[in-house]
């Protein structure tokens, strides 16, 4: 009778295989990512202004330092400062010192050049009728002593006009103490002043005072004046004008 082995027990167990990773591919372990630090808050606005307190008292509780050598060449400047102050100070009246003495000099001046018309101012005893070229007649009532007006001057005059004949004064500064002031050469005329007596000032000096008889043509003509508050020139008519040259000056620019 046949025997019937088996296998053996071991032969009856499952193989179980231990997988074995090689060394060169095997994966590292996890290397540990480092912390952030942290980011710093942007300070708020009471944090701020308490630093800057504490800055502010920080910086009033140090102590002075001593006056060091050089604080001393430093200090210095307060002298040139203090020059220069006086130099200011002092050419400031230096300046104001000359305007003086020019607005004196020059009163000095007008004062004598008035003493010197006046000393040569004489009047005229007897008045004689002067005919001029262009018709114009006058009589010297007073010779002046001061100065010629020229082209441009400024000239003062008192002036009184009436017409020939009727003997309407349509103006008289004399009266009212406003005294006339224009520049020779300029153009139109107003206040009663026409060409005629323009004409006549070119011959007078400050001081001088005179009788003018005026022609029509060196009058206002064929069409008259109109001079206001009623007062009408009629047309083609004689003037007549006493006129005295109270100043002359040199024009404002």
């Amino acid at each position: 009778m046949a025997t019937v082995f088996g296998p053996p027990s071991f032969l009856s167990l499952p193989l179980t295989r231990t997988p074995r990773l090689c060394s060169s591919s095997q994966t590292p372990p996890p290397v540990p990512q480092p912390t952030p630090p942290p980011q710093p808050q942007p300070p708020s606005s009471e944090s701020a202004e308490a630093q800057m307190s504490v800055n502010s008292k920080a910086e009033q509780q140090k102590p002075i330092k001593p006056v060091s050598p050089k604080t001393k060449v430093e200090s210095t400047d307060w002298i040139a400062t203090s020059l220069t102050r006086r130099f200011g100070i002092g050419a400031g009246l230096a300046w104001v010192a000359f305007l003086a003495v020019g607005v004196v000099s020059e009163q000095i001046k007008t004062r004598l050049e008035v003493s010197q018309q006046e000393a040569n101012t004489r009047d005229v005893g007897k008045e004689e009728e002067i005919v001029l070229p262009n018709g114009i007649r006058y009589y010297e009532l007073k010779v002046g002593g001061g100065a010629s007006p020229r082209l441009g001057d400024l000239v003062v005059i008192d002036l009184m006009g009436k017409i020939e004949g009727s003997g309407e004064v349509f103006v008289n500064t004399f009266e009212a103490k406003k005294p006339l002031a224009l520049v020779m050469g300029s153009r139109p005329y107003s206040k009663g002043v026409c060409e005629g007596i323009e004409y006549v000032l070119r011959s007078m000096k400050a001081g001088g005072k005179r009788r003018v008889i005026v022609p029509p043509t060196l009058g206002f003509g064929e069409n008259g004046a109109d001079l206001g508050s009623g007062l009408q020139i009629p047309p083609n008519v004689t003037l007549e004008y006493i006129v005295e040259v109270d100043k002359v000056s040199i024009a404002p620019a």
